[in-house]
């Protein structure tokens, strides 16, 4: 069975699915899509460009069926660290450099973040003094101050516009 998905209804716990998508952070950032649920149904993608598909989303076919989308485990740096300010120049330094980053902070009073494997990115993180781990988690990247919405965390990459504040105005980036 093929299933067409035009319309997305959000996260929605009240609505049982009828099958799942596994997919990664790539794959829920593309608005075309061909997958498989676990089901074994053939299911085809074809919602709006540029907005990623949540982790928990619930998308409805043509056919009627829901279809809740899965975030799959994939290889990831997890970088650790207690300190506030170090936690916080590592995010610096990675927002410069337009790096899909998930941040977090944890019960015991530390901070997190989460990067695809990158051998430069983590020795610099291992210089500002955080402790690497990679693990196999799934990734939810921030979606960007220039995305547009809110809530959970969406994909986020580097072809986002800065046209917003920036119309009449011409600016440049400086990348250390």
């Amino acid at each position: 069975m093929t299933l067409d998905v035009y319309q997305r209804l959000g996260v929605k716990p009240e609505i049982s699915a009828d099958c799942c998508i596994t997919l990664d952070h790539l794959q829920r950032d593309r608005g075309r899509l061909r997958t498989s649920a676990n089901d074994g149904s053939e299911v085809r993608i074809f919602l709006e460009r540029g907005k990623p598909l949540l982790v928990g989303e619930l998308l409805q076919s043509e056919c009627g069926k829901f279809i809740k989308v899965v975030g799959a485990e994939e290889l990831v740096t997890t970088a650790r660290c207690d300190n506030w300010i170090t936690f916080s120049r590592a995010c610096y330094h990675l927002g410069n450099r337009h790096v899909k980053l998930q941040i977090a902070n944890n019960d015991e009073g530390g901070y997190w973040l989460r990067i695809t494997p990158d051998h430069v990115l983590e020795e610099m993180l291992e210089l500002l003094g955080l402790a690497l781990e990679k693990e196999l988690a799934v990734f939810i990247p921030e979606s960007g101050a220039y995305r547009g919405g809110h809530g959970h965390s969406h994909g986020h990459d580097s072809g986002h516009s800065h046209s917003l504040h920036h119309r009449h105005e011409q600016h440049e980036h400086h990348h250390h």
